[in-house]
């Protein structure tokens, strides 16, 4: 078995129905098992039903690049899209955030000062450690 996380199952049968179709326009005829097979051994599995149990055991990554995101940084609402993520100790995560617009971290009519971009470290409900003077985390991030 590999450490790299496993596609969902939708995907594997799909990359089976695409080796399928490959194959037969090379001559080969392929039953749809025969190429589930096929697959679950490309990723190091026996055979299809033990990726299948892998797929149910393996827990969904919790933030991802992509992954749109909102919540709260130092206060102030925001959108974004999680632009990196690294492992951190335990279950916690580096994230980098970019904000869908930027973000006035001032609290001051005075002046502002605008964030775009953010990086930080949260645990799995996506909250920081790090913490404002009021005793709220830097970021709080939405369920998805």
């Amino acid at each position: 078995m590999t450490n790299t996380t496993l596609p969902n199952r939708g995907a594997l049968k799909d990359h089976a129905r695409r080796l399928r179709a490959t194959l037969a326009d090379q001559g080969t005829a392929l039953s749809h098992s025969a190429a589930l097979e096929t697959i679950s051994r490309q990723w190091g599995f026996r055979d299809w039903n033990t990726l299948s149990a892998a797929l149910c055991n393996a827990p969904a990554p919790r933030w991802q690049v992509g992954q749109a995101v909102s919540g709260r940084y130092l206060g102030h609402g925001f959108t974004g899209r999680i632009k990196a993520v690294r492992e951190a100790t335990g279950s916690h995560r580096h994230l980098t955030i970019v904000f869908d617009r930027p973000v006035d971290v001032v609290r001051s009519d005075w002046f502002s000062s605008y964030r775009r971009q953010i990086n930080c470290i949260v645990n799995d409900a996506g909250h920081t450690l790090a913490k404002t003077s009021d005793g709220q985390p830097h970021v709080v991030l939405d369920a998805a």
